[in-house]
């Protein structure tokens, strides 16, 4: 288990950047982070007694260890002073850029959020927060160097806080280091979770390993030297390193039902080469020399593990009778093996093409969540999350031999529109293996794919069926709708023509661009497309365009009031959510100011432009209105959602927000946005949430005023 390092300095720190920084300007600008954050710390202690600049600097030391870029380093070093300090976000991104900024804000919300308590829903369910607040996988990067160092100096709080942040670390941040791939973070959290979990399981390993340290070392190294021996006489040129396996590796095994005789590779050699092949004739040379276990052979390089680790594995009884592991990898495999995403920077720079296309991969698939986590429920996203971040993985082929990442169970429309979105959008047919398949035939590792095309060809509906890639999904959905788009404003287009035949009127004598202009401005429309498209979608009636364009001025809202007075007889069936005064086609839509939910009294108020706007009666806005208000109603056969404001004080010794959304989160409500107001004494809490309808918003806030450190909670 690694130490924090002690009077850490900024320039033992610097002089390792410069070997992964070589911009001039970017070191510049990370000695300013530095010295900012200094400044903002200043007189500020950590509970191990420390100055409080210290984590931050270990925080830069870990990232850059991961060799990631200029602007992670500088947030790394910034990422407390919004937390710490009196610090502004503005004045973060006036000194050092929006890219920053962003980063730090969002680290900065996630260093609030802490798990409930230990049940697996609690953990999925931060876990899915993280990577919604993480609009940057760099965040990511920067919270679990924040968690190691932490971890790091775990001793200086509390028994009962030490094991808290363990189970955390364990349940929470371990399983995405693991999905990101960053080994060497990983291994060390697991070590230091075992050890404050279970120290005397920990402290018992670690002395039966140390009871044999001095003669394991000298194994290991006698096996090292006789392998650089054997590999030297071919003429290879290669790296090698020994280490004693990991407690956490260890505790593994035994917790399996091993016993300490029974685990192979305590002892381990890892022996990193030029290439793929010199790898293999490695193997080779070390099985000739020393004994292979049987079945311990594993070869990732071709196929490789969920997260895209790739190496050749073998056990082989080697000296003094002792089994070794040992790993041959090349220099690329060795680096993304430590450091996983991380490592997607330097291989860029270095342009190697395959590697780097596997983690551009991976970035689009944190992209393609967070995209899309406004437009579905917490239960959809959180699924999102387990499929295509959390869950394993499994590697396939093109027919050229690219490696292309996909969630187990995925099929080959999902590996379509991984490739491209033109691919999955004309896709006829798939071969797996030379093997023609159905689209819903489940891939496996190591399958080689082949998707059939064809120019005229489109999705499917039914593909949502089955897909399994929320990307997939998303395309497919994205499709249909500019279809839908495309045929509403073809069917306006061909209304408006007949209605100016029908007028005698021709196009250009109606509408010309200042005309199209002006309407487009008057209804806040794009252009002729959104007016056709209002006119298809029944929003506008062709003879009021041609009205506004060509007779009387007359206005919109005087155009609503008119249809509204023409129609006396109530229609039996709503397509909106709310009923207005009998009309069943029209543009609502629900007031922000008051954000009114189903079963609320509401009245509707006539906009200019947009329609009817929904507002509880109460609201101060309609209030003082009696012209254009009308009569609106809920449509009860609808079971759509609604989106309305919970204002929350709290008392201000802690930060209460974990404990807040697993309070709203219990009734299934999704949790759409949320702010935090710090005061002298108390917090406030703006949390807007989406609910059924105000029987379940009551349920919600009676809950939330059950809790012992809730002041008052309100609409």
């Amino acid at each position: 288990m690694k130490e924090e390092i002690k009077n850490i300095t900024f320039e033992s720190v610097y002089e390792e950047i410069k070997n992964n920084i070589k911009d001039t300007e970017d070191l510049l600008t990370i000695k300013e982070a530095y010295n900012f954050a200094k400044e903002k710390h200043e007189g500020m202690k950590r509970l191990n007694g420390e100055d409080f600049i210290t984590h931050p600097l270990n925080v830069a030391k870990i990232v850059n260890d991961l060799s990631v870029d200029a602007t992670t380093i500088i947030a790394a070093l910034l990422h407390e002073v919004i937390n710490n300090s009196d610090t502004l976000l503005s004045e973060i991104e006036e000194k050092f850029g929006k890219e920053v900024a962003t980063i730090v804000d969002s680290v900065s919300k996630i260093n609030k959020l802490e798990l409930v308590d230990d049940s697996e829903h609690s953990a999925i369910y931060l876990r899915k927060v993280l990577v919604g607040l993480a609009t940057d996988v760099r965040v990511l990067f920067i919270k679990l160097a924040d968690r190691l160092h932490n971890m790091r100096t775990n001793y200086a709080v509390n028994p009962k806080k030490q094991k808290a942040k363990a189970y955390e670390t364990q349940a929470v941040l371990i399983p995405i280091a693991h999905r990101l791939g960053i080994n060497s973070i990983k291994s060390e959290l697991e070590d230091l979770c075992l050890y404050y979990t279970k120290p005397d399981v920990y402290n018992d390993i670690l002395e039966k390993l140390n009871e044999t340290r001095e003669e394991l070392n000298e194994s290991l190294n006698l096996m090292k030297e006789n392998i650089t021996n054997i590999l030297q006489e071919q003429g290879l040129k290669f790296k090698i390193k020994g280490r004693v396996k990991s407690v956490h590796s260890i505790y593994n095994k035994l917790s399996k039902g091993k016993k300490w005789n029974e685990i192979y590779d305590i002892l381990a050699l890892r022996v990193i080469l030029d290439d793929v092949s010199d790898c293999y004739m490695a193997v080779g040379l070390i099985h000739a020399k020393y004994r292979p276990i049987p079945k311990r052979f594993k070869d990732y390089i071709a196929m490789p593990k969920a997260n895209m680790y790739q190496s050749l594995h073998t056990t082989v009884f080697g000296v003094d009778g002792h089994l070794f592991e040992v790993q041959l990898r090349t220099f690329e495999m060795d680096e993304f093996a430590e450091k996983g995403m991380a490592s997607h920077w330097s291989y860029k720079e270095h342009g190697t093409k395959k590697v780097q296309h596997i983690m551009e991969q991976k970035l689009e698939m944190f992209r393609n969540l967070i995209e899309t986590q406004e437009e579905v429920d917490d239960v959809s996203f959180a699924s999102d999350v387990n499929s295509d971040m959390l869950a394993e993985m499994i590697y396939v082929f093109t027919p050229k031999g690219d490696v292309v990442e996909l969630p187990r169970g995925s099929t080959p429309v999902d590996f379509a529109y991984r490739i491209h979105s033109g691919v999955g959008d004309t896709m006829v047919g798939a071969i797996v293996n030379d093997n023609i398949v159905p689209l819903n035939h489940e891939l496996e590792n190591s399958d080689i794919v082949k998707i059939k095309t064809n120019s005229t060809a489109t999705p499917n509906k039914d593909w949502l069926t089955f897909v399994k890639t929320s990307q997939a999904k998303n395309k497919i959905k994205s499709y249909f709708s500019k279809q839908e788009r495309t045929t509403m404003i073809e069917k306006g287009k061909n209304i408006l023509e007949k209605e100016l035949r029908k007028r005698k009127l021709t196009f250009s004598d109606v509408l010309n661009d200042e005309v199209i202009n002006k309407i487009s401005q008057d209804l806040k429309l794009k252009d002729l497309d959104d007016i056709y498209l209002s006119i298809g979608t029944l929003r506008y009636t062709a003879g009021f365009i041609i009205s506004l364009a060509n007779g009387p001025k007359e206005t919109v809202e005087d155009a609503l009031i008119e249809r509204v007075n023409r129609n006396n007889s109530e229609a039996k069936t709503y397509k909106n959510d709310i009923i207005v005064d009998g009309i069943p086609e029209i543009l609502v839509t629900i007031a922000k100011c008051c954000k009114p939910v189903k079963g609320d009294d509401i009245i509707g108020f006539i906009t200019k432009g947009q329609g009817v706007s929904v507002h509880k009666k109460d609201c101060s806005n309609v209030s003082d209105l009696d012209e254009r208000l009308i009569d609106v109603a809920w449509n009860m056969n609808s079971d759509s959602s609604y989106l309305t404001d919970i204002y929350i004080e709290t008392e201000n010794n802690k930060n209460y927000l974990t404990d807040l959304i697993a309070t709203i989160t219990k009734r299934n409500a999704y949790i759409d946005t949320l702010k935090t107001k710090e005061y002298l004494k108390s917090n406030l809490y703006e949390i807007t949430v989406k609910v059924k309808n105000k029987e379940e918003l009551d349920t919600i806030i009676r809950d939330l005023e059950n809790l012992s450190f809730v002041i008052n909670a309100r609409r």
